[in-house]
């Protein structure tokens, strides 16, 4: 089969053939292997019909690449791009959301749902995540039953069981495709401070077993960790390489080593093509240590990617690499999911990251995500990748195992919030709430086919929780219905309570714009130890404000409402119509997470205003949306 010029490999052509009968299909398949051109046949063959297609990423960069490709593609009048904070042509043909969005959207039965046919669920084994994951197991949940779903992944151990899961719940047909084979096969390698390029088992044998001596009279000499400078040289004729740092400091650290060693030459293309993309910037944003640097490092072809730059830097950066003009990329592991710029190497600086709690190892599904960059179609016959090795930490049995095959399979995480609690109550009668709480993941990998025939204690003992412990407690329930209160919070989708005892209460009726600011700012904030804020802004407004909130009954147990005097040096500046760049001169936080967060605040503050009913607190969030939006005029894309 020929689609788009191209010849089909044989599990394209049994996807397409599953989508024309009108199942759903799950595809397994390595990165580079041509997933998403089946996602394109849906597109291309529902569009002209007028019916819509929905695709989803897990992250807002992917959301933002496949609008810019699929405008490109299919013209930009026929696609939408919803991510919360944005809303771009909604009512196309074509809508481009994170999943979190879908998600909402089914839970509350939003009448755009009936005009779709399919959803794309991009990078599906994201229901791992341990945060996130829930997100997509109740997206399949809810979902009507006249939808599909193309589901895509690199690599789904358990994809039948999983297909199976859809098939109970959903009642029509599942088919998993598989394609093992990858067009440019990986060669896995270690690097290893003494042996430099090797194979795993020789760093173990050098490290535990040397032959020469009995192993009681071994006297361990401590190695020192490798030197990504020391790795980029030995593969230096192997690049355009990515090497994937766990750090965002350490990204822009090591690019910044890599350019004084002068590794490699000069490219006087470059220079103009950053001149062309800052020659309408504000000039504030050369004095950014994040600009400086990379205008110093791009000319070497050596560049940082993360997500505290800002989006024009990424943008420049990925424009770059895009050209073949960047050597050695170091950037998060971020820049795995789903972006399609593939490099001819792929370098990990250490197999080990710290997730958010404490310092692991990466797993199978992590490290072959990442290592699945390497190797580009049409352009590679061989695929590397390099993994530096401590010797400090080194388990090699463990890492043996993670650097063979991904063979992590995909788990629920299922759990139930507060907004999808509302919703079913809302929703569903205490019959439908049963069976529903039955169709989790969750309840399939632990009862297998009798999953629905088995009340799920589990999930019961959630729900029941909630309704009778917070929501019923609360006053957002009475009985077997939603109170105001309810109906406000079952359109809150992230800290339902504390939004609704705030602005579905009379508590906001005595605020001013700047403390309802204030207030959505401390909502939002995630305080960390290294955050720090040099320059507060005290007022009247915030002691008010202060006392307002210690004397709430809730609102009183919130630790996040201590931190209104550090915001201060963020909101005060912002409302008061200060520049962006004034605004960073009083925190280390980096640029593109103080983007991310006031990004966090409108996203907030449109649902408040889709929940309320009160127009004059929809008018003031108006203008609070409008000082957010003056702040970031200059420097937000995409």
């Amino acid at each position: 089969m020929e689609y788009k010029g191209l010849i089909l490999d044989p599990f394209q052509e049994k996807a397409i053939a599953a989508i024309e009968e009108n199942k759903s299909v799950i595809v397994s398949a390595p990165t580079g292997s041509g997933k998403t051109l089946i996602a394109d046949y849906i597109i291309s063959r529902d569009i002209v019909k007028g019916v819509k297609v929905i695709y989803t990423a897990p992250i807002k960069a992917l959301s933002n690449q496949k609008y810019k490709e699929f405008c490109k593609d299919y013209g930009e009048e026929n696609v939408g791009l919803l991510t919360g904070d944005i809303a771009k042509n909604p009512d196309a043909s074509i809508l481009i959301m994170t999943t979190e969005i879908y998600r909402n959207m089914v839970l509350v039965d939003d009448p755009l749902i009936s005009e779709i046919s399919y959803v794309i669920f991009d990078e599906i084994h994201f229901i791992n995540d341990v945060e996130r994951g829930y997100v997509w197991e109740e997206s399949i949940i809810f979902s009507k039953e006249h939808v599909r779903m193309l589901c895509l992944s690199a690599t789904i151990p358990n994809a039948d069981e999983f297909a199976a899961w859809i098939r109970a719940i959903k009642g029509h047909p599942v088919e998993v495709i598989r394609h093992d084979v990858r067009m440019v096969p990986l060669e896995v390698h270690f690097y290893d401070t003494e042996l430099g390029i090797c194979a795993l088992k020789d760093i173990f044998d050098q490290a535990y077993a040397p032959k020469h001596m009995p192993r009681k009279h071994q006297k361990r000499e401590r190695i020192l960790d490798p030197r990504h400078i020391d790795l980029v040289r030995e593969i230096k004729d192997k690049t355009p390489c990515m090497f994937f740092a766990f750090s965002r400091s350490g990204c822009q650290k090591k690019a910044g080593e890599l350019l004084r060693e002068r590794l490699f030459a000069h490219n006087p293309a470059i220079p103009p093509i950053i001149h062309d993309y800052f020659k309408d910037s504000p000039p504030e944003i050369n004095l950014l240590e994040s600009t400086k640097l990379l205008r110093q490092t791009l000319p070497y072809g050596i560049a940082f990617h993360h997500a505290g730059l800002l989006p024009i830097m990424k943008e420049l950066v990925e424009d770059l690499f895009s050209r073949g003009m960047i050597n050695v990329l170091y950037t998060t592991e971020t820049f795995a999911v789903g972006l399609n710029m593939p490099a001819k190497t792929v370098c990990f600086e250490a197999l080990r990251k710290f997730d958010g709690r404490y310092f692991r190892l990466l797993n199978s599904k992590e490290f072959f995500q990442i290592a699945g960059r390497a190797g580009r179609r049409g352009i590679d016959t061989i695929g590397y990748v390099y993994s530096m090795i401590s010797r400090r930490d080194f388990e090699y049995e463990k890492v043996r195992d993670l650097t063979s095959a991904d063979t992590a399979p995909i788990k629920s995480q299922f759990k139930l919030s507060v907004n999808t609690v509302l919703n079913l109550i809302k929703q569903h009668n205490k019959k439908e709430i049963d069976e529903i709480l039955c169709k989790s993941f969750h309840s399939y990998q632990q009862y297998g086919k009798k999953f629905e025939t088995i009340r799920n204690y589990r999930s019961h003992n959630m729900f029941d929780n909630i309704k009778k412990k917070v929501i019923e407690k609360m006053g957002y329930v009475q009985g077997a219905q939603l109170t105001e209160k309810g109906e406000f919070a079952s359109k809150i989708y992230a800290d339902e309570i504390l939004t609704t005892e705030i602005f579905a209460t009379d508590f906001y009726k005595t605020l001013n714009e700047y403390t309802m600011l204030m207030l959505i700012a401390a909502i939002c904030y995630e305080a960390r130890d290294t955050t720090k804020f040099f320059h507060n802004f005290p007022s009247k407004d915030v002691d008010h404000l202060k006392v307002k909130v210690k004397s709430h009954p809730y609102l009183k147990h919130e630790q996040r409402f201590e931190y209104f005097n550090d915001l201060t040096a963020l909101v005060h500046p912002c409302y008061y119509g200060e520049s962006f760049f004034k605004i960073i001169e009083n925190t280390n936080l980096l640029e593109g997470d103080l983007v991310r967060f006031f990004r966090q605040l409108i996203d907030r503050i449109k649902q408040v205003q889709a929940a309320s009913r009160d127009e004059r607190l929809r008018d003031l969030l108006d203008a609070v949306v409008e000082k957010i939006d003056f702040c970031l005029k200059d420097i937000d894309v995409m």
